[in-house]
C-alpha cells in the first residue's frame, strides 16, 4: 500500500546560514519529488552553536544534534536535517529515531581560505591557520609543520568574519560548506584527500525521521542516494568500531564506484602528528558495515586503541 504524502512537512535544523542552506535544498528537492507538498522550518540554536571553548566540554559532536534530536522525538517537528559528519557514530542514533535517507554526496574535500591567495605551500613559516578541527591539526602537523594553529570555532560566515578580523591569516573550511553558503570564490586551495583525509560523513546530508512515523519516511525516502548510503554506512561504522571521541584524530572516505566496488580509507593519528596509521580496503562481496568495521580492525592491529586512549578527553 502507498502511503499518502503529508501536506506540511515540518523540518527542525540548526538555525545557522549554512544549516539553513541545508534546509533549502530539502525543500526543493521535496518539491520537486512531491508536486504540492509544503515545507515548513522549525530553527534550533543548538548547545555546540551557542558554546565557543572546546567541544569536548560539552560532550563532543552530540552538542550539534540533542537540541534537534529533541525536537523531533517530541513531535514537534517531522524530520531533521542533519550534517552526517556533526552526528555521533560512537552511538546510536537517539532511540526512536532512524536515518530515512541520505542525500547525493557533496565536495568531501577540506579548503583554504587565505584573503591574499595563497596556496598552503606558500603561505610563509608562523602563518596562523584557524581551525579547532583535531584532525585538521594532527595533519597539518604532519605535512605543514612551520603553521600555527589557533583555536576557530563558530559557524563559517562566523570565521570568515574573525579571518577578515584578523584573528587568524587563513582558515581550514569544508569545500561543501562554503559552496552551501555561496562562498566558493573565497577558496584559494581545494586540499586534496591525500593531503588532509576527511571527516568520516563528510559532504553528506541525511534526513532523521522518528522511526514509527511511516508516512515521513515514506516521503523522504526518494531523496536517498545508493551510493552516498552505502559509503556512509561504511565509513560510520569505521568510527563505530574505533570508539574514537570528539578529541580523536579520526579520518577517513569510502568511495563508490561506477562499477559498484566501494573501498575505504581509514587513518589515525595523534594529535601531534607523530604518529599516523593508515588502512585501504576493497568491499569485495562485502556490504558496507563489514567493510567499514575490517578497515577499523586493521588500524586496531596497528594500535589505534592505544593512540585514541592516550587522548584525554
Amino acid at each position: 500500500m502507498t502511503l499518502p504524502v503529508p501536506a506540511v512537512l515540518r523540518i527542525v535544523s540548526r538555525s545557522s546560514p549554512m544549516a539553513m542552506a541545508q534546509v533549502a535544498r530539502v525543500q526543493a528537492e521535496l518539491a520537486a519529488l512531491h508536486q504540492g507538498i509544503h515545507t515548513e522550518v522549525v530553527p534550533v540554536t543548538t548547545s555546540g552553536d551557542r558554546w565557543t571553548g572546546a567541544l569536548s566540554a560539552l560532550g563532543g559532536k552530540g552538542a550539534f544534534t540533542k537540541e534537534v534530536d529533541a525536537a523531533l522525538l517530541a513531535g514537534e517537528a517531522d524530520l531533521a536535517v542533519h550534517c552526517v559528519k556533526d552526528v555521533p557514530a560512537d552511538r546510536p542514533l537517539p532511540a526512536g529515531t532512524v536515518f530515512a535517507a541520505f542525500l547525493r554526496r557533496d565536495d568531501v574535500r577540506d579548503a583554504l581560505v587565505h584573503p591574499g591567495g595563497l596556496t598552503l605551500d606558500q603561505l610563509p613559516p608562523g602563518s596562523r591557520i584557524g581551525t579547532s578541527s583535531v584532525r585538521r591539526i594532527a595533519q597539518l602537523a604532519v605535512t605543514h609543520p612551520q603553521l600555527i594553529c589557533v583555536p576557530m570555532r563558530g559557524n563559517a560566515n562566523r570565521r570568515l568574519e574573525k579571518l577578515a578580523a584578523g584573528e587568524a591569516d587563513a582558515l581550514l573550511l569544508a569545500a561543501s560548506g562554503l559552496a552551501r553558503i555561496g562562498a566558493e570564490h573565497r577558496i584559494s586551495e581545494i586540499l586534496p584527500v591525500e593531503l588532509m583525509c576527511p571527516p568520516i560523513g563528510a559532504g553528506v546530508l541525511a534526513i532523521q525521521c522518528r522511526e514509527d512515523d511511516a508516512a515521513t519516511i515514506a516521503a523522504v525516502s526518494g531523496l536517498g542516494d545508493e551510493d552516498a548510503w552505502r559509503e556512509t554506512t561504511a565509513e560510520r561504522m569505521f568510527l563505530h568500531v574505533l570508539q574514537g571521541h570528539c578529541n580523536s584524530p579520526i579520518a577517513g572516505f569510502a568511495r563508490a564506484e561506477r562499477d559498484g566496488r566501494l573501498s575505504l580509507r581509514g587513518r589515525v593519528f595523534s594529535p601531534d602528528g607523530k604518529t599516523v596509521l593508515d588502512a585501504h580496503e576493497w568491499a569485495g562481496p562485502l556490504d558496507p558495515a563489514t567493510l567499514g568495521t575490517s578497515v577499523a580492525v586493521a588500524l586496531l592491529r596497528q594500535g589505534a586503541r592505544e593512540v585514541i586512549d592516550a587522548i584525554p578527553h
